[in-house]
This record gives structure tokens, sequence and C-alpha cells, in this order.
């Protein structure tokens, strides 16, 4: 993925958004069989483990000396992903929020996305990859609220009903994991 977003019409744009405030709507309100109709079958969901690395001074004077992609841990490392998931992996996950022994999430949590910085990064056909960033409020009885925030790297799929969800990498901003759970839709 280039670095530099791509020029889009304010109709393009505005699709993208339309869609990313959806999804988040859908999620916020634990409609989450119609958020996986959002999603493309061929999904591929990750988020790289994060670590702490020391600056890369042989790149000194150069973006790559402090570079974010040198800290992700993903499926091309040597280290393991927080989630790999596929499909019938978010499948079972939303079916399981819908069972009366689900005893994870009873009660629910709370949350709150606020999904923004949407950038179009390439388009392909009917392909587009698009950058967006996000914060999400989890609130949980007996826990501390928490504020996650990160990054998302999407592959969108253009279909006749709209945007489906064909990759989606969520690269979250941490230090440390003090965090009551990752297992949340992004």
């Amino acid at each position: 993925m280039s670095n530099q977003s791509l020029a889009t019409s304010p109709e393009e744009q505005r699709a993208l958004e339309r869609f990313y405030f959806h999804e988040a709507r859908l999620l916020d309100n634990r409609q989450y069989q119609q958020w996986l109709s959002l999603v493309s079958e061929q999904i591929s969901y990750l988020m790289p483990s994060r670590v702490n690395v020391q600056v890369d001074n042989r790149a000194r004077g150069n973006e790559d000396m402090i570079s974010v992609e040198r800290e992700l841990e993903d499926q091309e490392s040597m280290g393991c992903p927080i989630r790999e998931e596929t499909y019938i992996h978010l499948m079972v996950r939303v079916e399981r929020a819908y069972k009366i022994n689900s005893w994870s999430e009873n009660p629910p949590a709370r949350t709150r996305r606020i999904v923004g910085n949407i950038e179009l990064m390439a388009r392909e056909g009917d392909s587009f990859s698009v950058l967006s960033n996000f914060h999400l409020y989890y609130a949980r009885p007996g826990n501390e609220d928490v504020i996650y925030s990160g990054q998302r790297r999407d592959t969108l799929l253009s279909q006749e009903e709209g945007f489906h969800i064909g990759r989606r990498e969520v690269v979250m901003d941490y230090a440390n994991i003090a965090m009551p759970t990752l297992g949340l839709l992004f």
C-alpha cells in the first residue's frame, strides 16, 4: 500500500465514510449478524502483535529508522499475531454472542466507536485499500472503562449491494497490553 492517499470524488469519499459509520453503528448496537453481512466470506482478519523495538540507527536520516512497520509481528514475521481469523472464526464468534451461556459477555459491554481519518490509499478494479483510525470506548459493569485506539488497514470489495470487507488488519496503539480484552470486533 502506498503512503500517499488517492484523490477521490466527494461521492466516493462519502460512500466510504457511510460504510464505516454504518459498520460502527451495527457493532455498537450489538447487531453482529448484520455486521457479518458486511464481511466477505474470503476475509482475512488480522491483529498483529506489536513489539517495542529499538531505533534502527543504521537508517539514520530515513523514515525507516522509526517506522511503525518494524514494530508489527504478523503472518510474514517470526512473531505471532494476536488474532488471525477467517470468516468461519468470525461467524462462530457472532453466533456465540447470542447463546444463553455466553457468560463472558453477560451483561454485554457498552461500546462506542469513533471512526475517522478515512483515506483511500489504492484502487484496483473493484478493490479499494482504505486506512481508517478508530477510538473504541469500552464500558463493562464491575470493570474500569477503557479506550482502545488504533488503525485499520482494510481491503474493501465493491459489490452491487455495497462494500464488503475482504481483508482487515487492526494495528493497535499500545506499548503493553493492559486492556481487559482484545476479543472485540474492531
